[in-house]
């Protein structure tokens, strides 16, 4: 593998000289906002392209505007950074990209906005095929780690510092052997995964929970509801779901960038549907990683190609 870049403090440089220092407020605090973004080859125009990167840098300035960062660059910036790093770092395959904007201060004191506050912008990939070994469905759990509420620090925005919740719920699955887990809001309500936005399907119309339920605003579950929607003729309804629903659902699965889409087959002790990974969620399955791969020409605007 050819010498890997990152991108920080202004410029390119080698991934092993990318480091900050111990004092820097973002790794005291958690006062930073991220986005995970996905590359993939695109056999047809034999080339990279980056899925809905557009949206995603939209995304990051929003989280960064309800912390209170001062981004330094605009979105159509961040994104001819992320183009020039893939060609950098020579990326070949599906590529996760990693962008932060972060407080870069070095200072001791929680509060965000100072004389003199410093904000600094980072980029750096990683290769990466499949998030969860989802080929036969996978085993989940319902945490009981309840979802950070919008008044405490909110999931529609990607701070870093509130993944230590994603982290608790997340371990305390894998220690009791599933593959990831569901979490409720403080009323009970579904909310979403560990890290990825939830779809049931009842009576075949497919089900999310509302973005008043303490979730991510998710590109990719927007992204299932607009081809499910257009190539499927299902509409996607988004509403509070109770946690009984989840036993009764015909399928489920989760979406993310970095999960893309999960069937799940089995929610702690009760089978989902016959057990079995489920014909719509395989036929969204296969639908988005079509337009990932640029093979659905009509969804060409999400890829920026490189």
């Amino acid at each position: 593998m050819s010498e890997q870049y990152a991108y920080l403090r202004g410029g390119f440089l080698p991934l092993n000289d990318a480091t900050i220092s111990v004092r820097t407020h973002a790794f005291l605090y958690g006062t930073a906002v991220f986005e995970g973004i996905k590359a993939y080859w695109l056999p047809e125009a034999g080339r990279m392209g980056v899925f809905r990167m557009a949206e995603h840098y939209k995304r990051l300035l929003q989280s960064a505007h309800i912390l209170g960062l001062q981004p330094t660059l605009t979105a159509e910036q961040m994104g001819d950074l992320t183009v020039d790093l893939i060609k950098r770092n020579q990326c070949q395959g599906a590529t996760y990209i990693r962008p932060i904007i972060y407080k870069s201060d070095l200072r001791i004191g929680p509060i965000l906005t100072v004389d003199g506050t410093q904000d600094d912008f980072c980029l750096f990939t990683v290769p990466m095929d499949g998030y969860l070994d989802v080929e036969k469905g996978i085993h989940v759990g319902v945490s009981s780690w309840r979802r950070l509420d919008d008044n405490a620090i909110p999931a529609r925005a990607k701070v870093n510092g509130a993944y230590v919740n994603t982290a608790l719920a997340k371990t305390d699955g894998h220690k009791s052997g599933f593959a990831d887990m569901i979490v409720l809001t403080n009323q009970g309500h579904v909310a979403e995964g560990s890290a990825m936005n939830l779809f049931l399907v009842r009576d075949g119309q497919l089900v999310t929970s509302a973005i008043t339920e303490n979730i991510l605003e998710g590109i990719t579950r927007s992204t299932i509801a607009e081809l499910a929607e257009k190539e499927l003729g299902i509409k996607t309804i988004s509403r509070p779901i109770d946690r009984t629903e989840l036993y009764i659902a015909d399928e489920a699965f989760f979406v993310g960038t970095a999960t893309e889409v999960a069937p799940i087959v089995k929610i702690e002790h009760r089978t989902v549907g016959d057990g079995n990974v489920g014909s719509i969620t395989q036929k969204l399955k296969d639908l988005y990683s079509k337009a990932t791969h640029g093979l659905l020409p009509k969804y060409g605007d999400w890829i920026t190609q490189v």
